[in-house]
């Protein structure tokens, strides 16, 4: 008979010294197998020091522990047993799901609510026990439907979860996968089964996900997510057939569980179900030993700290060599990255072999995108003003946002109907306004038909009132108002293209490679080695998310679709990328300021005692022949609008001769998404690259045209050059193959003007500028302090707890309590900009009189030429730990400071290579980080600290952390948890002390 799972193997260290100290040289590894198990006394199975043995199906639990005690009690100390790798003794409790819980909850782990129905016999009626319709009633405890059923003895796995008859009612059967079913739905199954004991709790939705979480000591666990059999129960398996299955990072709270769970059950290997459900997690189905099917990370890692418990228990002196850092390879050269991220000016600063990386927090901008848009028309049409009605509650002076698939259908619909004609009602207007309006009206058709499906990533409409009037209620009761004019406004545009996802990816490789010195490839598995707290925030618009996701797959080397990692690794935190609105007032004085120097030229200096530091006079980098380009940007901004509507007018055409009721195809989510290649067909077709048609493109040029000057008023509106500029970058890049004529000029002209326009839109002087970027930045800075400070708590946390404790093996076995803190913000311009500016003009706050600034005088030259913190730029801090200097002294924290200007290179670059073959890719190169500091400079945390607190929200008026009640942190918990595994944990029980 062949035992299903019954693989135990049995370790025998040998004391061969001339063998590789790291390698499995040193250890000799003898499969027992099931003739020996199964009909072999224990006398005769083979003596070991190490022994891995577990519970399965037909398994002799009994047997295995009775030759552990037999090796443990023998005068001889060669046949000693060294180290249980699993306690044999505590298995029993896994095959119980009542003894499960129990110790879970005895341990202050967390489970879902539930109640015990015990029954001695089949069918035995139990006084506590009532079922209802929709509802089972366990001692006075009710659990209403859907609830989950679940037999108490453990080897059990056919879980039923009971439906409420108002969802139609039925029950779903959750079982061991069968081919490609993990479960099976009775529409017809309404009551609970009553042949056994049960354990009844409540149905936690978890998004149709289920977590795993595999253990190799209390110090190491892995994490993985796969499609819960409660969805479909169809499993999702790969082209090899095998289930689909990601990594998941396990929070601060879910690290503790995971160990707790590891020393509640003494099983050092183990794995156990986790439920995320509302903010919280929460432990069921501990199993015992438990093994990654499909993750080699995860292997190597298991090989290495099971390596590292044996030699500790049987040769400690070999132990001691073995370096902290997984996997514990040697001669494994980190690889260079490649592609799009381009090595800076020597930035990655070399730092004292007594440095620690804690702590690396960037602030990176999304990728490349395609140009935002607007379109605003007064609308006085009824069936727009009904739909308005419709979807604001009835209220007639509220407005209303449109963004769900099923709110932009019905304004297609409406928009449909009424493109061919001119509004009603106002005989007074002149032609051309009548055919402006036709025309916006046309144009939102065309977007929201855009790609053949809808997504409020990118598209969303508002509709304001306007105008009201008194009419007779429906049933002749009374009067009430109606809206009879709105004001429609459509954003769409603004989406993450192929290449911004290519570029997001491969900066979060670039950042997997060089940030993290000596970590290599291993990101994510030091994240399992509870090193590692990564955390990614992003703002709520579409082409950031899906930046964040893109970098969070490319920093952690993960594999798939871009959906997944988003909803398992990015959070949205759209408060702490606000601000703009705090800083409006002052931002439209210095567009007022800066419109006067570009049409006039005047400047004016600033530092009379320095008058050779360029960035210290108003609209520093505004070309000084700025008036003279102006027209020049317009002359040249016609030349193409012109083009692109002789390209439009087939389109245009054709779309008159379209039926408005034609129908669109189904929404499409990965279509919604964005693409990841480049469109070539639409592009041998001679049509724009993307979704947009020469329709969309000529309304996006033409509408450059008209705001960019205003012919009767003869007046340039200077906000329209950033948006000229990124329009003609664009099209430069993703639609060259339209060779429209003299858009390499205007790009030109464009770019020496938004040079000066972009950077002064954030204050004009260094004083402006610090009073702008405070404003916006605020909530960022204070976050940014917030993780900092607390690095530092836990890691000063961690050396008073080391330097309290005796050097005694059994700590020593616990590994690194190192803490890298990882933060990353997916921002948007103004926030990047904002934050520049208040790291290197902070020191001219009255309050910093006399203090130097953050940023040495070298980089403030260069960020002076920086005119342009293009996609994907970032900037990036990193906090390192001096271990050798006194806790009490300021010098052992430092901070380093770098950015990136991200793709800031011109796609009409022709000398560059490396340019011209990404080029033909429709993308940019990342440019290399580049220090803020001097070589050998040394800012200390708290000159940090002390140079920011200013601009920076206090910790005190941010929301309290969304953690369950309890939790009171990882480092805080260490010496309670150190102190019982010492008391609990079976490594030292085995030790023979004489052989060390």
């Amino acid at each position: 008979m062949r035992l299903r799972g019954s693989v135990s193997f049995v370790f025998m260290f040998s004391l061969r010294t001339n063998h590789a100290l790291f390698g499995w040289n040193s250890v000799n590894i003898v499969h027992f197998g099931d003739k020996v198990i199964l009909e072999e006394p224990i006398e005769r199975w083979p003596v070991c020091d190490c022994l891995i043995a577990f519970y399965s199906t037909g398994y002799p639990l009994n047997k295995a522990e009775a030759y552990a005690a037999l090796r443990n009690t023998s005068d001889l100390s060669f046949y000693l047993l060294y180290f249980l790798v699993n306690e044999l003794g505590q298995q029993h409790l896994l095959h119980d799901r009542r003894a499960v819980y129990e110790r879970l909850e005895r341990f202050g782990i967390a489970v879902p609510k539930y109640a015990l129905v015990n029954r001695e016999y089949p069918n035995q009626e139990l006084d506590y026990f009532v079922e209802e319709e929709d509802f089972v009633e366990v001692r006075g405890n009710r659990f209403w439907k859907p609830f989950v059923e679940k037999p108490v003895h453990g080897d059990d796995h056919s879980i039923m979860i009971y439906y409420p008859s108002s969802a139609g009612g039925g029950m779903k059967e959750l079982f061991r996968k069968v081919g490609n079913r993990s479960s099976e739905f009775h529409p017809e199954v309404r009551r609970v089964r009553r042949e056994g004991s049960y354990i009844y709790e409540e149905f936690m939705p978890t998004g149709g996900t289920d977590v795993k979480v595999y253990t190799v000591g209390p110090e190491y666990a892995h994490a993985e997510a796969r499609k819960s059999p409660v969805v479909d129960g169809v499993v999702m398996r790969n082209p090899d057939g095998k289930e689909v299955r990601y990594p998941v990072l396990l929070t601060p709270m879910e690290k503790e569980m995971a160990r707790e769970v590891c020393i509640a059950f003494r099983q050092a290997v183990c794995g156990f179900d986790l439920l995320r459900c509302e903010g919280r997690s929460y432990v069921c189905d501990v199993n015992g030993w438990s093994f990654v099917k499909n993750s080699y990370k995860y292997y190597d890692d298991a090989a290495c700290v099971l390596r590292k418990m044996f030699l500790e228990a049987k040769a400690p002196y070999l132990s001691s060599t073995i370096p902290p850092n997984l996997p514990w390879k040697v001669n494994e050269p980190v690889q260079p990255s490649e592609g799009l991220t381009r090595q800076g000016s020597g930035i990655i600063g070399t730092f004292g072999q007594s440095e620690e990386l804690r702590c690396v927090i960037a602030i990176i901008r999304h990728g490349d995108r395609t140009p935002k848009q607007k379109v605003k028309l007064k609308v006085t049409e009824e069936k727009l003003l009904n739909l308005m009605l419709k979807y604001n509650g009835g209220r007639p002076r509220a407005e209303t946002k449109l963004k769900s698939a099923v709110q932009l259908q019905d304004l297609l619909d409406a928009t449909r109907i009424l493109v061919p004609r001119t509004r009603p009602g106002r005989e007074s207007d002149s032609e051309a306004e009548d055919v402006e309006h036709a025309e916006k009206l046309r144009q939102v058709k065309a977007v929201l038909e855009e790609g053949g499906h809808f997504s409020g990533i990118y598209r969303k409409v508002q509709l304001k009132p306007l105008k009201w009037v008194k009419v007779a209620k429906d049933n002749g009761e009374g009067e009430e108002e109606r809206p009879v004019e709105a004001l429609m406004i459509l954003k769409y545009g603004g989406v993450l293209t192929h290449a911004g996802r290519k570029q997001a990816e491969e900066l979060g490789r670039y950042f997997r490679n060089n940030m993290y010195p000596g970590e290599g490839t291993g990101l994510l598995r030091l994240h399992s080695t509870y090193r590692h707290d990564l955390k990614i925030y992003s703002s709520d618009e579409g082409r950031v998310q899906m930046s964040a996701a893109a970098f969070a797959k490319g920093l952690l080397d993960l594999e798939g679709q871009l959906t997944p990692i988003l909803v398992s690794l990015v959070s949205k935190d759209s408060s702490m990328l606000d601000g703009l609105e705090n800083a409006s007032t002052k931002m439209e004085e210095a567009k007022a300021r800066l419109n006067e120097i570009i049409t006039s030229g005047a400047k004016t200096v600033h530092n009379n005692d320095q008058p050779e530091k360029p960035w210290m006079v108003d609209g520093a980098g505004v070309p000084p022949n700025a008036p003279e380009l102006l027209p020049e940007l317009v002359k040249l901004t016609k030349k193409v609008t012109e083009q692109v509507r002789l390209l439009a007018k087939d389109e245009i055409e054709e779309l008159a001769k379209t039926s408005p009721y034609d129908l669109i195809p189904p929404y499409d989510q990965a279509k919604a998404l964005g693409k990841t290649n480049i469109d070539v067909d639409r592009i041998a077709a001679g049509l724009p690259c993307g979704s947009e048609g020469f329709l969309l493109m000529f309304a996006r040029w033409r509408k450059l045209e008209r705001d960019l000057y205003n012919e009767r008023k003869e007046r340039f509106d200077i906000k329209q050059i950033p948006d000229v500029y990124d329009s003609c970058k664009y099209d430069l890049l993703h639609n060259a193959h339209l060779n429209l004529k003299g858009l390499d000029e205007l790009f030109k002209v464009a770019q020496l003007l938004a040079d000066g326009v972009i950077p002064n839109e954030y204050g004009i002087n260094p004083w402006q500028k610090l009073k702008i970027g405070s404003k916006i930045a605020r909530r960022l800075l204070g976050k940014i302090l917030i993780d900092l400070r607390n690095t530092r708590e836990e890691a000063l946390s961690v050396a008073e707890l080391r330097s309290n404790q005796d050097n005694n093996s059994a700590i020593q076995n616990n590994g690194r309590e190192d803490t890298d803190y990882h933060s990353k913000s997916q921002s948007k311009e103004s926030h990047i900009h904002s934050l520049m500016n208040v790291l290197r003009y902070c020191n001219l706050d009255e309050s910093l009189q006399g203090e130097a600034s953050l940023v040495s005088d070298n980089a403030l030259e260069r960020l002076c030429r920086t005119k342009e913190l293009d996609y994907m730029s970032y900037i990036v801090l990193r906090l390192f730990e001096d271990t050798e200097v006194a806790l009490e002294d300021p010098k052992r924290f430092r901070i380093e400071m770098t950015f990136s200007r991200g793709a800031d290179l011109s796609p009409l670059e022709g000398n560059d290579s490396e340019a011209a073959s990404l080029h033909q890719e429709h993308t940019l190169p990342i440019m290399g980080p580049e220090r803020l500091q001097e070589v050998g400079s040394h800012l200390t945390l708290e000159m940090m600290e002390k140079m920011i607190r200013p601009f920076a929200m206090p910790a005190e008026d941010f929301p309290p952390p969304t953690i369950p009640q309890g939790f009171s942190g990882y480092f805080s918990k260490s010496a309670a948890v150190l102190e019982r595994l010492v008391n609990l944990w079976p490594f030292n029980k085995h030790r023979n002390t004489n052989s060390e």
